[in-house]
């Protein structure tokens, strides 16, 4: 009992350090920031071209922390979800910046001539990161990339669990960035609650509903804008005529990308009801086809720890004993490598019906008319993600007029995620505010409408006492 109370005390100083620190270097950025409010766009290319030569230089390294922390975590799977995307951002914000930060002219009306409007795009400040655990260099990189675009200082924490990876990160950035630019912040949930409660200028957080509103309470103290990024239970439907190969094949690889672990994957799939068996077979074949088996592949991502795995068992041992058929597609676990399950017959009284999975189970909902598929998503809370998979165009038309979402896929899963040049968010339950691309220059730069008049004043026309015949020539004009 001493021991643990030894354990709990030295932690809980530990954190107190690290908040102490983290309050330090939030100070220094804001004091940097003051001394430097409107970096050009030459400094910013250079900070941006900085941080894609790191990601190059270090790729083997951030591979290998990331699997370290995963207890396997593809090495393609890194390179595909997490380096390429977050390189592909930082060539297309630096291509763009200056033209991004032009500042835009807007009409001036004939009333108040003459004059000239326009609105110029200004660094907010300093901006914090909370980065999840899933992805926990792109879903790093990714608001940085938007945040250094825009001129501002960031604070980036990291999750508590993936400490190689963040610890790396931390070192990496270190060596090629001032502090006062860019600062990692390490450690547990106290850390994590303490960083949020930060008078920043602007907060992003990844991660669960119900840490996100923790998040934003404690931003609203301090009136801090945030950018929710939040996940939910993304559905894919299968229509009547589209080829269940082609559909099967592309939502099992939006499953099985990370072990299911992402928050765009697939969440459920409505099936007509007269194609679920053959989805079900066609589905067992593309996944067995990707992955033909699970001992020692690596290929085949890891739960990231045990407490997740747990979760994942429970959700599929609360649906067994409510009636749900557990169809697994592989014999028997293989450590944390979890089978990939499919799951039939499933209720809404299910915790894998209620909650977001974020691993590798899928269940199978299925539908008589695509009007019923429609009204089952929207009963729910709007998801994050929505996969349509079929070929008629009008009936893709309904899908994209009919439900909501934060994004779209048709005949694909996750890809529109890795598109630069289109807004990445979520609306109501699964997050507010978008970033990536020019979106997420906008989210981080406050535009500021300017109005300029120069030596004439046409104003004083109007100004007291009223009683002017050319304020009802005025009223003539431009109110009747």
């Amino acid at each position: 009992m001493v021991a643990d109370v030894t354990y709990l005390e030295r932690n809980l100083q530990h954190s107190q350090q690290q908040i102490a620190q983290m309050e330090a270097n939030f100070a220094r950025q804001r004091q940097a920031f003051q001394a430097n409010p409107m970096p050009p766009a030459e400094q910013r290319r250079q900070w941006l071209k900085s941080l894609g030569q790191l990601l190059v230089a270090q790729q083997d390294a951030l591979i290998q922390a990331v699997s370290q922390d995963f207890g396997n975590r593809s090495a393609d799977e890194t390179l595909l979800a997490e380096l390429m995307p977050s390189l592909h951002g930082i060539h297309y914000a630096r291509r763009r910046i200056k033209r991004w930060m032009k500042p835009s002219r807007r009409s001036v009306g004939l009333p108040f001539m003459p004059a000239a409007a326009r609105v110029i795009y200004q660094p907010l400040g300093v901006v914090g990161v909370i980065v999840p655990w899933n992805y926990p260099l792109f879903l790093a990189m990714g608001p940085l990339v938007g945040a250094l675009a825009a001129g501002n200082r960031v604070m980036i924490k990291m999750s508590e669990s993936t400490p190689a990876t963040a610890q790396l990160l931390k070192e990496l950035l270190a060596e090629v960035f001032p502090e006062d630019l860019i600062g990692v912040v390490l450690g547990e949930a106290e850390v994590g609650m303490a960083f949020s409660k930060l008078p920043f200028d602007h907060l992003l957080f990844t991660g669960a509903t119900g840490i996100g509103r923790h998040v934003m309470r404690a931003a609203a103290d301090n009136l801090t804008p945030v950018t929710l990024e939040l996940g939910g239970k993304s559905p894919a439907i299968v229509s009547a005529d589209v080829p269940l190969q082609d559909a099967a094949e592309r939502i099992a690889f939006g499953k099985t990308l990370n072990a299911g672990q992402t928050c765009v994957a697939p969440d459920y799939v409505l099936v007509p009801r007269d194609r679920v068996e053959g989805f079900v077979a066609a589905y067992r074949t593309a996944v067995q086809g990707f992955y033909p088996q699970l001992a020692d592949n690596p290929d085949y991502t890891a739960i990231i720890n045990p407490r997740q795995q747990q979760r994942l068992e429970a959700y599929l041992a609360d649906a067994e004993d409510k009636g749900a058929t557990l169809l697994p597609l592989y014999p028997q676990a293989q450590g944390r490598r979890m089978p990939h399950c499919l799951l039939l017959n499933v209720g809404d009284d299910m915790q894998v019906m209620q909650e977001e999975i974020f691993g590798p189970l899928l269940p199978v909902v299925p539908y008589e008319r695509i009007e019923d598929a429609f009204a089952y998503i929207n009963r729910r809370p709007r998801p994050l993600a929505l996969y349509y998979f079929g070929y008629d165009k009008r009936e893709q038309r309904r899908v994209l007029h009919e439900t909501h979402s934060g994004g779209v896929c048709l005949n694909d899963t996750l890809l529109h995620v890795a598109q630069d040049d289109l807004p990445f968010g979520g609306v109501g339950p699964s997050g507010m505010g978008h970033y990536h691309g020019h979106e997420g220059f906008l989210t981080f730069s406050k535009a500021k409408g300017v109005f300029i008049k120069q030596r004439l004043n046409a104003a004083r026309l109007i100004y007291p006492p009223y009683n002017k015949a050319i304020l009802k020539l005025v009223y003539q004009l431009f109110v009747r």
